[in-house]
């Protein structure tokens, strides 16, 4: 079973940073991918930032810029670089890791960490 622990979500001033972490029970080296989805009520959840183990980065285009993504092999950890937020970067952030497997996907989720940016 995999686990992904997530930590580092919390209250933060419109211009302000903050770094989500995502230990993962398993090895990186595991999984397709890991990285980060985001959802708010009413609305789907969109991918952030997915670190791929070939080393490739996928941003979504409201955080390029913004928002880094990086890997601990040693750790089993993912994180996330949150720099100039915004109020609109107010979400639930959910860890997620993949595996890919005769055509199918197979993902698992941590239990989320909320961010809110507010003044």
């Amino acid at each position: 079973q995999v686990q992904l622990v997530e930590s580092g979500g919390g209250l933060v001033q419109p211009g302000g940073s903050l770094r989500l972490s995502c230990a993962a029970s398993l090895s990186i080296f595991s999984f397709h991918g890991m990285g980060w989805y985001r959802q708010t009520p009413g609305k789907e959840r969109e991918l952030v930032a997915m670190l791929s183990t070939d080393g490739s980065r996928n941003y979504a285009d409201s955080v390029k810029g913004r928002f880094t993504i990086s890997g601990d092999n040693a750790k089993n950890t993912v994180y996330l670089q949150m720099n100039s937020l915004k109020p609109e970067d107010t979400a639930v952030y959910y860890c997620n890791t993949y595996r890919l497997y005769s055509d199918n996907r197979y993902d698992y989720w941590g239990q989320g960490t909320q961010v809110t940016v507010s003044s």
